[in-house]
């Protein structure tokens, strides 16, 4: 993996994260928890109750680990299409052109080469995210020792298979996307400005999130069923259940959410990404 795709994606993860993560606090209660009417009420509950630290509950250990996912994704996206393409350059402007199925199938390799470090660290947000109250978990460190005592070290990969999924498809159309809109928004033979990228990130957030959002609840959902919520038998019976229950809608709690957060962190997170890349290629 290049070495400065990995500095480039850790900082720009890190970046993106702690833009999102308040949102992304109110997102995963309206996905697992059903006494919210709505993002309103859920916000001004959290408020209340908790002040505004409850937004940034299991903010710590993700922040800690955001760069070495987002690195992770980045370097194996640069790497995959160097070898669809034939490049032999990390740096961009050096990379031969990519066919549409070149992006996505590097995207997608992106999102598979990052799981084996995503599964446990979301795990971990998610639950502390939707506890309402300490008395379960007393931070990133407890919530780890106390899965594995009761859950074993297969319990820290639950609900990966349902994550699995919905990276594999969504990180595929987002750097397809950004691609695609960026070169949209770019005149020919110009390097993409500060209002390109922003707006390409932002745009592939959303489509991806709105692609990737059905399956986050199911994730959610059987994250949470060993931390006080309902238990599952896997996704299908998850699925069955949520639908049986709460209609076909169900599957779109928070994609409001989800679009309005993704804008702002992806933007972020490809300014940063795109920039240092530049940086450091001009040293």
């Amino acid at each position: 993996m290049p070495f400065l795709d990995f500095v480039a994606g850790c900082i720009s993860g890190a970046m993106g994260l702690t833009v999102g993560h308040p949102l992304d606090t109110v997102k995963v209660r309206l996905q697992t928890q059903s006494v919210y009417q709505g993002l309103l009420h859920c916000v001004s509950e959290t408020y209340t109750h908790e002040g505004l630290h409850g937004f940034f509950k299991g903010m710590t250990f993700p922040l800690l680990s955001a760069g070495l996912i987002n690195s992770i994704a980045f370097g194996s996206y640069s790497t995959a299409l160097d070898l669809l393409t034939g490049s032999r350059h990390s740096d961009p402007s050096q990379r031969k052109p990519a066919s549409a199925a070149h992006v996505f199938t590097a995207g997608s390799f992106a999102g598979l080469t990052q799981l084996s470090v995503s599964i446990p660290i979301d795990l971990v947000k998610v639950r502390l995210q939707g506890q309402t109250s300490a008395d379960q978990y007393r931070g990133s460190v407890h919530c780890v020792d106390e899965i594995l005592k009761k859950e074993g070290p297969r319990g820290l990969f639950k609900g990966g298979t349902a994550l699995a999924i919905r990276d594999l498809l969504s990180y595929g159309l987002y750097f397809l996307s950004y691609e695609l809109i960026c070169e949209a928004l770019t005149e020919a033979g110009k390097e993409p400005g500060m209002f390109s990228i922003m707006t390409a990130g932002g745009l592939a957030g959303v489509l991806s999130w709105a692609l990737a959002t059905p399956m986050d609840v199911v994730k959610a959902r059987l994250q949470m069923s060993e931390a006080g919520g309902r238990t599952y038998n896997g996704i299908l019976d998850c699925m069955r259940t949520s639908v049986k229950e709460e209609g076909v809608r169900v599957f779109f709690k928070g994609v409001a959410l989800n679009s309005v957060r993704a804008f702002p962190v992806n933007a972020i997170t490809f300014l940063s990404y795109e920039r240092l890349m530049k940086l450091f290629h001009s040293g």
